[in-house]
């Protein structure tokens, strides 16, 4: 199967074109500025602002499915109007269709716990901007997924784990919320779920999020614990009392999505403990 990874020069990305190169498929990514550090089996340069170049991508590369891990953040072209121009030339193609989402569609306010059933009520301009892109690609096209996250851990090469570092060594001058709780996930687990979801006949809007809720301060102590580094000197605050816009506690039920997955979402205190292991995967067959 011939698999398009938007976004692919990406942290998710990247994986996702690392686990279907080693699963047999043909993979294509695309990026916007230069190429990732990763071997697809090629790369080529798409904008997502692009209607005519994302109709003839497709139509070059001929997916069977594509994964759209792209980030544009809180820009409203990318962000939100271009996954619907992509779910579009996806329908047009016939092309199978994986869009990642992320829990900051949800408020925190009033609940804490969102399965898939839970309609998006974002308080920032990214999660207005991902909600938007979830209605439009369900619009357009019916039978595509859309695969909400969490917070994306794994090999030392997140934004978070990055952050954690430069915190504990008094390079970055600022605090991790002990009151933010989310529901972190490793990027290899992530990835595996996606892949195993394109390689299906899933449609409609599933959870993959780790079952472990955590604050980013508690996050930030497991992973300075993991690298050896001084947890003591993380700096730790409230959200609720600092300017940063943000949900409080928005916790990803991903157990309905679970129960239909071989791939294991494993939670943060595994993946970050002493005795981590690798995911478990079966690479799904090609069609």
């Amino acid at each position: 199967m011939t698999i398009l990874i938007v976004g692919g020069s990406g942290f998710l990305g990247s994986e996702l074109i690392r686990q279907a190169r080693r699963a047999g498929h043909t993979t294509v990514g695309t990026y916007t500025t230069e190429p990732g550090n990763t071997s697809p089996t090629a790369w080529c340069h798409l904008d997502l602002r692009d209607v005519e170049g994302l109709d003839a991508v497709m139509a070059d590369v001929n997916p069977g499915v594509v994964i759209n891990a792209s980030s544009g953040r809180a820009d409203w072209a990318i962000t939100a109007q271009g996954p619907l121009q992509l779910g579009i030339v996806a329908a047009k193609h016939g092309t199978r269709m994986v869009h990642v989402s992320t829990d900051a569609v949800f408020s925190g306010a009033g609940r804490v716990h969102y399965d898939e059933s839970c309609l998006p009520d974002p308080v920032t301009p990214y999660g207005a901007a991902k909600a938007a892109a979830e209605t439009g690609v369900l619009a357009v096209h019916p039978k595509a997924v859309v695969a909400r996250t969490s917070l994306i851990i794994g090999h030392g090469r997140s934004v978070h784990e990055r952050l954690v570092h430069r915190l504990a060594v008094g390079t970055f001058d600022g605090a991790l919320f002990t009151d933010d709780i989310r529901c972190p996930v490793h990027v290899s687990d992530l990835a595996a779920a996606l892949l195993e979801l394109a390689s299906s006949g899933a449609a409609g809007i599933y959870h993959l999020a780790g079952p472990d809720a955590l604050s980013r301060h508690e996050l930030g102590v497991l992973i300075a614990q993991r690298d050896g580094l001084d947890a003591s000197c993380l700096p730790a605050g409230l959200r609720a009392d600092s300017t940063a816009p943000g949900a409080l506690d928005v916790r990803l039920d991903s157990r309905a999505t679970q129960r239909q997955l071989r791939t294991t979402l494993r939670g943060a205190r595994q993946f970050l403990g002493p005795a981590a292991a690798p995911p478990s995967w079966r690479s799904a067959q090609p069609d």
